[in-house]
């Protein structure tokens, strides 16, 4: 099997709670990551801190998120590990030929995420349509920037 594409590693994992300030709490002050942007969107019901740990392209983001309105959805907070970003080298490539291959994405389609890359999501579901999901886990496939891919490859 050819894929034109490669995963080159971790790019994120997002967590989320009711309370962004007990996330807060362990990750920032107790587990020392800083925070290095914000994210809000209502259309999303994310409020988000995003926060690193490592440097180059062994950086690894943890969002740390809450629902703006925890009655609606998407539901960030549950399940509390929302879910995991790897980064891809060729993201339209790879979108293409996972959708032939059977895998299921979530509604959008390729599109600017929250820390300006370009990504699209893998559903946590399969369909009758397109059978191959995350198996209950959310997958964000990130475009990796020219840097991450060199260090990366």
């Amino acid at each position: 099997m050819t894929r034109p594409f490669r995963v080159l590693g971790l790019q994120q994992i997002a967590v989320g709670s009711t309370d962004k300030e007990k996330l807060r709490k362990l990750w920032l002050e107790l587990l020392g990551l800083a925070v290095t942007g914000k994210y809000r969107s209502e259309r999303e019901n994310v409020d988000e801190d995003i926060a690193v740990v490592g440097k180059g392209a062994a950086r690894v983001e943890v969002d740390l998120m809450q629902p703006i309105d925890p009655g609606k959805r998407p539901a960030v907070h549950d399940p509390a590990l929302n879910h995991i970003g790897l980064w891809v080298d060729d993201l339209a490539a790879a979108v293409a030929w996972l959708g032939a291959q059977g895998v299921r994405f979530t509604h959008g389609g390729i599109r600017k995420g929250a820390a300006g890359f370009d990504v699209c999501f893998i559903h946590p579901k399969g369909s009758p349509e397109a059978p191959l999901g995350g198996e209950g886990v959310l997958i964000e496939l990130v475009q990796a920037p020219p840097e991450v891919i060199a260090d990366l490859a």
